[in-house]
């Protein structure tokens, strides 16, 4: 002990290291009233680094080429010593992190964390959340199976609706004028390297906002629901006589890791193809057309809506105002009350524009 006692002392001198706990652990204070929906931003960091680590593993024996990939993937989850569990916990992994990303979103939209002056930390939540999904869409096409390949052709062919660069923009993303091995290299590249630098940059400018704003204290228990933020002038919201990070909300924390990883395992060990129908095990052939092909759960809405009208730029059109609407929010509900209780007209939207996504979503995957 004496020994690591030295080299903390040593590190200290040098660095600070106890100045640095003592402002960002134990001295870092909360609001007394902290729930648990607090934690689901640290879930995500847990997820997001699971997802790096079983990905650089599955990249030792990937082969990104459009004659070897489906082969390289059926031999990751057959002749390689744990590979399957490796592939699975990635593939687990990546819808899991979507849905806890979807609450963190919902936890933040009803206790009304993103009014002033939070805006620029729900900005750049969004654009994290559409990374998100475009990480996930173009790992969908890395196992060259007929799911990835048909669906990956019907989603970038949506963006033939847009007038006049519709068809310039799908060779774009594909590489090529049909889904073939340009888009596969693309998609990797895009996957392994530039959506993630993008991703991991992004969670350094939401922190950065979080440390830099304050955390914003739930409006629930509490007298006063109004938001306290006033004036043209930055201030830091403190929480004096709250609760120190350190070691009350980081066991929080923990809890919320150790429940997450729980259905994470237990979907991983007991139905681990609950994301995989039967054409992901089938190696990807152009001139076979699969009779239905549907994109991953959090896509649904978006497929069924195009479904849903005859033209594909309407229902393009109507995706992207909402999407647009969701980004903007802060800027749009300007008003301080926080408690949404005491809003109901963003109740009303918020709960009707959930339960329509998720009718759209059930009657995309029973379409």
């Amino acid at each position: 002990m004496s020994l690591i006692k030295k080299a903390v002392d040593w590190i200290d001198v040098r660095i600070g290291t106890r100045e640095i706990v003592e402002k960002e652990l134990t001295g870092y204070l909360l609001p007394r009233n902290i729930n648990g929906w607090y934690s689901m931003g640290s879930v995500l960091l847990f997820a997001f680094a699971l997802q790096v680590v079983t990905g650089m593993l599955l990249l030792i024996y990937y082969v990104p080429d459009a004659d070897k990939a489906f082969k390289s993937v059926t031999a990751i989850m057959n002749d390689v010593p744990f590979g399957w569990l490796i592939r699975m916990c990635h593939a687990v992994g990546s819808n899991m992190m979507v849905l806890a990303l979807l609450f963190h979103m919902l936890s933040v939209l009803f206790m009304g964390s993103y009014k002033k002056p939070r805006e620029l930390n729900w900005v750049t939540g969004f654009i994290l959340f559409t990374m998100v999904q475009g990480i996930s869409l173009t790992g969908y096409l890395l196992p060259w199976s007929q799911l990835s390949f048909w669906a990956t052709t019907v989603a970038t062919n949506s963006a033939s609706a847009i007038p006049v660069a519709g068809p310039y923009l799908v060779e774009f993303l594909r590489g090529s004028p049909q889904v073939g091995p340009p888009t596969l290299g693309r998609f990797f590249a895009l996957h392994v390297a530039v959506i993630p630098a993008g991703i991991a940059a992004l969670i350094g400018a939401h922190v950065f906002l979080l440390k830099r704003t304050g955390v914003s204290a739930p409006p629930f228990g509490l007298p006063e629901t109004m938001n306290q933020w006033q004036g043209d002038s930055y201030s830091y919201e403190k929480h004096p006589g709250g609760i120190p990070f350190f070691p009350h909300f980081a066991l929080e924390d923990m809890r919320s890791i150790a429940i997450y990883m729980a259905i994470f395992l237990a979907v991983v060990f007991y139905d681990p193809y609950l994301f995989f129908p039967k054409d992901a095990f089938i190696p990807a052939n152009p001139f076979v057309t699969p009779a239905h092909i549907k994109p991953e759960w959090y896509f649904l809405a978006n497929y069924q809506t195009l479904k849903i009208f005859p033209n594909e730029l309407i229902g393009l059109s109507l995706q992207g105002a909402a999407m647009t609407f969701l980004a903007l929010l802060p800027f749009v509900d300007c008003g301080r009350e926080r408690h949404p209780l005491k809003r109901p007209l963003f109740m009303a939207c918020s709960v009707g524009g959930l339960l329509l996504w998720i009718g759209l979503s059930i009657w995309g995957h029973l379409s």
